[in-house]
């Protein structure tokens, strides 16, 4: 697995490392009193992470926040993996499988276990290494497809032109997630952080951020 050595182990950092900005916009005070500590290497949020590492990062980059989609877009396949860990015991009465011996049955249950778990396995790990990322020189978005693929996609901050926050429908006002929108003048026209959580905290830090300062 090429991400091995990105986010196995993410914990928050205690006292984040200095990092050159203008005096009017402290990063590193600002981070905290907008986004606050998180101390769970699966929070969907983790400022400052102190194990926290991905191969295309630069020596003297340092990252501000690392961003996974909101923890309760998990709730879809987290129901799925339920439904199918208790249908087993069922099976006995489907016709046709009924008529199966014991041993049968046994080894159709273990390989539908065997299958159910890779399906929770593969959609835990989808959500874990789909990560955006904020550092002291750009925004970062690695897109997690299976255990071979990934897609890297990233600008530097004195090329982002505008950010926005886009928060839609009931479910995401309730839980506070949403996307945020980096348009950019690189060759990406668009990074956009999908479903992360607070939306309206990441666009404020990365507008104090582009500003140089903000208010």
């Amino acid at each position: 697995m090429p991400r091995v050595s990105d986010v196995n182990n993410v914990a928050p950092e205690n006292s984040p490392p200095p990092i050159s900005f203008p005096a009017a916009f402290d990063i590193n005070a600002k981070v905290y009193e907008i986004f606050g500590h998180t101390k769970s290497p699966f929070s969907s949020s983790l400022i400052f992470p102190k194990v926290f590492n991905f191969i295309e990062r630069n020596d003297d980059e340092t990252i501000l926040i690392a961003l996974r989609p909101h923890w309760v877009t998990n709730a879809p396949w987290l129901l799925t993996g339920i439904i199918l860990f208790i249908c087993p015991p069922f099976f006995r009465y489907i016709p046709l499988i009924d008529i199966l011996s014991l041993n049968y049955l046994f080894i159709l249950s273990f390989f539908w276990y065997l299958i159910s778990a890779a399906f929770c396995f593969e959609k835990f790990l989808s959500w874990y290494f789909d990560v955006y990322i904020i550092t002291n020189r750009r925004v970062i978005d690695i897109d997690f497809y299976n255990l071979l693929t990934k897609k890297f996609s990233e600008t530097e901050l004195s090329k982002i032109q505008d950010v926005t926050s886009e928060v839609s429908g009931i479910g995401q006002s309730v839980f506070n997630y949403g996307n945020v929108l980096i348009q950019t003048a690189s060759e990406i026209d668009e990074i956009t952080f999908s479903k992360i959580p607070r939306p309206d905290k990441v666009v404020k830090i990365l507008q104090g951020m582009v500003d140089g300062g903000g208010k």
